[in-house]
């Protein structure tokens, strides 16, 4: 019998409103490739990302394209051909994972042959507001033991202080999303190092992060949008401390982990981040986030709802997913 590929989009709205620097929105738009063999049936969930020219309706389009190919029997290492990176080969890797572990009865860590997942901590992210209205939300979140502070305009001293003063015991990361630019880059460094921030992710255009390799870094410094997949790692040398690896950006759990694996030997930290999604586009995350010295996988908090099976959280401890979710 054929493995018969099903396209699904989905709009989970978010528990408010979510902001970077690049703009905000209500709702996570996502789609999943659902697989069918049987009795069995695997699933994966990507987020199309505008920034990397994706939309939710080409995205669907391109899983769509491979039902022909999934049917004679497309597997994880021809999909790394027939699809580039992006949101629909990760979508499609992570449901092939999926089905490979359902149709074995083996968790997917085993399919994979890679250590059990386990919980961790996850950071919680902090939205991009005026200093006052982050102080308040870091204020709420101030038991948690890792923030992530959106950052990315005029005024980011004030902010990153303001959610110190509020959150005076948190471990605190700020993402600025390439709000910043070179000629503002020490000024703001100098701020987060002053409210003892661990590290900066992507604080300049990927096409101008150039000038990291030209500043003394007082605050280690992460590649977001500028590290992809294992191809975009040489451009990388001398301006980032670490990488954050998604599935998203990677095109699957199989480039992610060989990504992983191939930044470390390089030097470079990890840490595993997510879009905003539900749980059973973190669930395979959850497979690298032993790797990574930092884990941002709190998506699914700041959704209004879950789908069912979802992660369990218990505050900002997140738990290996079972099987009914995936994998």
């Amino acid at each position: 019998m054929a493995v018969i590929l099903r396209t699904i989009t989905e709009s989970w709205p978010i528990a408010g409103t979510f902001t970077i620097s690049r703009g905000s929105k209500t709702a996570a738009e996502v789609v999943v490739a659902e697989l069918r063999d049987g009795d069995f049936t695997g699933r994966g969930e990507c987020t199309p990302y505008p920034r990397y020219g994706e939309t939710v309706a080409g995205v669907a389009a391109d899983i769509a394209a491979c039902a022909e190919a999934v049917a004679q029997g497309l597997d994880r290492s021809t999909l790394q051909r027939a699809l580039p990176p992006g949101a629909a080969r990760n979508a499609l890797d992570c449901a092939l994972i999926d089905l490979e572990a359902k149709r074995s009865g083996r968790p997917a860590h085993a399919v994979l042959g890679i250590d059990a997942p386990r919980p961790c901590v996850t950071a919680y992210t902090i939205s991009f507001a005026e200093p006052e209205a982050m102080a308040r939300a870091a204020a709420a979140a101030a038991a948690r033991p890792l923030l992530k502070i959106k950052l990315g305009g005029d005024g980011d001293a004030g902010r990153i202080a303001a959610v110190r003063r509020a959150a005076p015991t948190a471990q605190l990361i700020v993402d600025a999303n390439e709000g910043w630019r070179p000629g503002n880059f020490e000024v703001n460094m100098a701020a987060c190092a002053a409210a003892g921030v661990t590290l900066i992710e992507q604080p300049l255009p990927a096409g101008e992060d150039g000038a990291l390799a030209a500043v003394a870094r007082t605050v280690p410094v992460c590649a977001d949008e500028s590290v992809h997949d294992r191809t975009t790692l040489k451009a990388l040398a001398g301006k980032y401390d670490a990488v954050n690896v998604k599935l998203d950006k990677a095109g699957g759990l199989t480039e992610a982990l060989a990504l992983a694996a191939e930044a470390r030997a390089l030097g470079l930290d990890l840490m595993v981040g997510c879009m905003v999604a539900t749980s059973l586009a973190i669930a395979p995350a959850m497979l690298l986030a032993a790797r990574a010295r930092v884990v941002d996988l709190d998506g699914p908090l700041l959704l209004a709802r879950d789908r069912r099976d979802g992660l369990r959280f218990e505050g900002s401890v997140v738990h290996p997913p079972v099987p009914a979710l995936w994998g």
